[in-house]
């Protein structure tokens, strides 16, 4: 062990130590290395959803424009489905290899696939060859994406002080919405600069040609950083499990379908107001592409705005508490938003994406910390990834799809707020099912 390692073990003897000047640096430092990480994978994961409105004809011409979103949709759902894989073969690394080197690994892939959708040929030029490399690279975006929310969340919780795992684990939905943010900025640029013509035929490609270099970036950092105390403690120990996927199954089965059921409505909700928000107010309501895109990024600054204050009350209330109280108000005030949204004007709209933004937050701003101490370090990686991966791939990368799918169906635009009601319903039964953890030691059992 190298000197940084035996000067972070030798100063904080337990959860309770001060941090030094020394642990205070180390922490900085992979606040930043999550930070910057996980932003660039959800730069590189939302772009696709934010022009999914040019994707459809680039890439399904031939369908009408309910179709051709669903199929581009689909797509983005399909590409969700790899994710309970990649959840078992990253916590499996997670935990057996280390936190850095999943990290350090699934931000490249990330990267290279979002970098070859810029060079992906059109349906015009070679026919139904485009969509499915288009499928693809999805599923490979999917499969490393996977690893990251898992992966972020426990290595900041593992470093974190004992009461402050919630504002630091914070940490990990900030950068997403930051990357969201970035993605919603760059859409919101280039629908408004560019000609319809030169955005569908060039302009849409621009985005994925910033993965390579941010990519790059984020690796170097990651690979700058020691695994977490609480992982190496581990290998000195030689009691780093040698089947963590196996044991999560044998040993933790009614954490993991916890914590499945807690993770429901932060799989739904992002996805529907964060991501498909600016195709539902532009092809739904009639909204301009702009102007759909400038709404959503007010909800995203809203959003990142709020989320630390939500880690510092889950630190301090509980993660129970925040959580249910998210859960009530989806329940409460989400389908009153959505019958104000129809027919109303840009301010309102902006207003009531503040309002829900600020609601997603409290979910969001405390799940991970919640996840991550629901299971002890052995297999935190693990139960971490399996369980919210596996409720991303039911149920929030069909989200678009869904809500696509039922406002077609029904013919009312407000329904895809029953569908958030649902899984708030969902995670709170799950949550209140659930034992708090804010105020225990990290879980070695």
């Amino acid at each position: 062990m190298d000197t940084m390692s035996h000067n972070l073990t030798a100063t904080v003897p337990g959860p309770a130590a001060a941090p030094t000047a020394t642990d205070a640096g180390i922490r900085r430092r992979v606040v930043a290395a999550s930070f910057i990480g996980n932003f660039v994978e959800w730069f590189d994961y939302a772009v696709y959803g934010y022009l999914a409105a040019v994707i459809s004809t680039v890439f399904f011409p031939a369908a009408d424009r309910t179709t051709g979103l669903l199929l581009t949709f689909a797509v983005f759902a399909i590409s969700f489905f790899v994710r309970p894989v990649g959840g078992l073969v990253w916590g499996h690394i997670g935990d057996k290899v280390g936190r850095r080197s999943a990290l350090s690994y699934s931000i490249l892939i990330m990267s290279v696939a979002t970098f070859a959708i810029a060079f992906l040929p059109t349906y015009a030029a070679v026919g139904i060859l485009s969509p499915v490399l288009l499928l693809v690279v999805r599923v490979v975006q999917g499969f490393s994406a996977s690893g990251e929310y898992a992966g972020a969340s426990s290595f900041l919780v593992e470093y974190a002080p004992a009461n402050r795992r919630g504002r630091y684990a914070a940490v990990v939905p900030a950068s997403t919405a930051a990357g969201l943010l970035f993605g919603s900025l760059l859409a919101a640029l280039l629908t408004g600069v560019l000609s319809d013509d030169h955005l569908h035929s060039w302009g849409w490609r621009l985005p994925f040609l910033l993965a390579a270099p941010m990519g790059l970036i984020g690796r170097y950092i990651r690979n700058r950083l020691e695994d977490t105390p609480a992982f190496r403690a581990l290998e000195t120990d030689h009691e780093v499990a040698r089947t963590p996927v196996l044991d999560i199954f044998k040993r933790h089965p009614k954490r993991l379908l916890l914590a499945l059921g807690a993770a429901l409505l932060n799989a739904v909700a992002f996805y529907v107001l964060l991501s498909y928000m600016p195709t539902y107010l532009s092809e739904e309501l009639g909204f301009g592409a702009t102007e759909s895109f400038l709404a959503t990024t007010v909800a995203l600054a809203t959003y990142i705005g709020f989320i630390f204050l939500t880690g510092i009350a889950s630190d301090r209330f509980g993660r129970r508490a925040v959580l249910v109280t998210a859960s009530a108000l989806f329940i409460l005030f989400t389908v009153p938003a959505f019958m104000l949204l129809d027919g109303a004007g840009f301010l309102t709209i902006v207003l009531l994406q503040v309002v829900l933004g600020a609601m997603l937050t409290l979910n969001d701003g405390t799940l991970p910390s919640f996840l991550a101490e629901m299971f002890p370090t052995r297999v935190r990686y693990s139960g971490f990834a399996v369980s919210f991966n596996l409720a991303n791939a039911v149920f929030g990368g069909t989200a678009p799809f869904v809500a696509t799918l039922l406002i077609s169906r029904t013919g009312s635009t407000i329904a895809p707020a029953w569908y958030l009601v649902a899984a708030a319903l969902v995670s709170g039964i799950a949550v209140l099912a659930s034992r708090e953890t804010s105020r225990e030691p990290l879980r070695e059992t």
